[in-house]
């Protein structure tokens, strides 16, 4: 489901993949249950966590588990939700959720709607910041007063809620979410190595998930294990950077790669709101842009990949390496250390073209020891952090350099081709239904994602061939022409 993993999603935000307590036990961010105890009057939250190296799950003392979220297409939640919304101050809307196409559940016109106009209308009141109202105030002043940053504060802040259960403000917001995110945050070590080892989406996934971990670390050491009362058991933190906020009702919003509109503060009824860039008729699903990101960022941050060739900003991520056998590798290296590379390197590739920061890289990977001179120049126009020429060009290493990119290419798409042949006949090794649902759908998401990104790929070694063809056979022209001349001036 599109929503599962960008539940919290507005202007302001980037990724902030659910909470639930209805998941695979694995090493990402996940939580396995949210019992509770009374301490006096206090209502202190308990979590438990387990990893893929653990042969048992930690567990707390309660009995009590909450409720959490709901199944991907529940109508149910959704509609108790915007009821609850209406009640709460939600102005009347031009659209309601409903079963759809793209995304399972999604927010569908109910009225013509015209291009250029203001939709959704959030009020303050019903956004979920670092500022709303704990209903367990004790957590937020402890947070608050150790200025832990706005993303995992929030995910303290809705867990705490949904152990309050019923008697959270929130209750209706929470038992909407999906039970079920597909955010590559949400993924097992297992399963990205399987399903991801021919795409680099993988190595960033492994890298947030890197993150996410180091945060909850931190937390534990400077908050957790000081207040064991307020926070007595272990709790997973999902990652996310920049001000955050949540917004009940826009989240329910699908993205669309052709689709240039996105949620909006408006200033003078401080409301989240955003403006059509198209007309829609009634029954028509109304979609908004998740922002201008590949295929593998999607299903990263939000657990979906666009249909093959309709996202205008796909793009796959090219690793180039220094060769280790180089006599000037480490003079080569040091020259990227300066400016902030390193001996391997990603670039991204569009079914357009490849950035002029690659051919930089590539010039200094095939550059020989005469070229000395230039590998500081080079190193500085692989860097997307410095002002220096980048379209820079040395004949004399040109072929070398495309016949550098050309191979990695083919490196590539090799992986890519060796993965999806093998899809087919994959052995899924599962024990219960809902297990096989979920992996075959992992399965598939990486299927439509090494597909999509191969396509690239293909394109790419298409022009580099052309490319080289082309020079090789000038060459030869040139070749002959000074041949011809030769034999007539002897």
């Amino acid at each position: 489901m599109v929503e599962a993993s960008r539940i919290f999603h507005t202007t302001l935000l980037p990724t902030f993949p659910l909470l639930h307590n209805n998941h695979k036990p694995d090493s990402h961010t996940f939580l396995t249950n949210f019992p509770r105890k009374r301490h006096g009057l206090l209502q202190v939250l308990h979590c438990s966590v387990s990893t893929e190296n653990e042969t048992a799950t930690k567990t707390t003392t309660t009995q009590m588990t909450v409720p959490w979220g709901c199944d991907i297409d529940s109508l149910e939640n959704a509609s108790a939700l915007q009821r609850w919304l209406s009640d709460s101050g939600l102005p009347p809307q031009k659209m309601g959720i409903e079963k759809v196409d793209v995304g399972e559940r999604g927010l569908v016109a109910l009225k013509n709607i015209r291009k250029g106009e203001k939709l959704l209308f959030v009020p303050p009141s019903l956004v979920i910041t670092s500022d709303s109202q704990w209903g367990y105030p004790e957590a937020g002043e402890v947070l608050k007063q150790y200025s832990v940053p706005d993303w995992p504060l929030l995910a303290i802040y809705l867990i705490s809620e949904a152990s309050l259960q019923k008697s959270s403000r929130w209750s209706n917001y929470i038992s909407a979410l999906p039970r079920q995110p597909y955010s590559l945050l949400y993924w097992t070590r297992a399963e990205l190595d399987r399903y991801l080892e021919a795409s680099q989406i993988r190595e960033r996934a492994i890298e947030r998930i890197t993150n996410v971990i180091g945060t909850y670390n931190d937390l534990r050491l400077r908050i957790f294990s000081k207040y064991p009362d307020i926070f007595p058991e272990e709790v997973r933190l999902p990652s996310m950077g920049g001000r955050v906020a949540l917004v009940p009702w826009a989240d329910m919003l699908n993205h669309n790669c052709e689709v240039e509109t996105f949620l909006d503060y408006d200033k003078s009824t401080k409301g989240i709101v955003f403006t059509t860039d198209r007309q829609y008729q009634p029954g028509e699903q109304v979609f908004i842009s998740y922002g201008r990101k590949s295929n593998g960022e999607l299903l990263l941050s939000y657990g979906f990949v666009p249909r093959e060739g309709t996202n205008p900003s796909d793009s796959v991520e090219l690793s180039l390496s220094l060769k280790k056998s180089d006599k000037c590798y480490k003079e080569k290296l040091e020259a990227l250390r300066k400016h902030g590379l390193s001996a391997s390197q990603c670039f991204p590739i569009q079914i357009t073209g490849w950035p002029l920061e690659l051919m930089a890289y590539a010039y200094l990977a095939v550059s020989p020891p005469s070229m000395r001179g230039k590998f500081e120049e080079m190193a500085a126009a692989a860097s997307n952090k410095t002002n220096v020429k980048k379209d820079m060009k040395y004949p004399e290493i040109e072929e070398q350099a495309l016949q550098f990119v050309l191979d990695s290419f083919e490196t590539s798409i090799s992986k890519y081709s060796k993965f999806l042949q093998a899809s087919g006949s994959m052995d899924l090794d599962i024990t219960s239904p809902k297990q096989l649902n979920r992996k075959m759908f992992l399965k598939q998401l990486a299927v439509d994602l090494c597909s999509s990104e191969r396509r690239i790929l293909f394109r790419a070694q298409y022009i580099l061939r052309r490319r080289l063809r082309d020079m090789r056979s000038g060459e030869l022209k040139a070749l002959r022409i000074f041949d011809s001349f030769r034999n007539i001036f002897k």
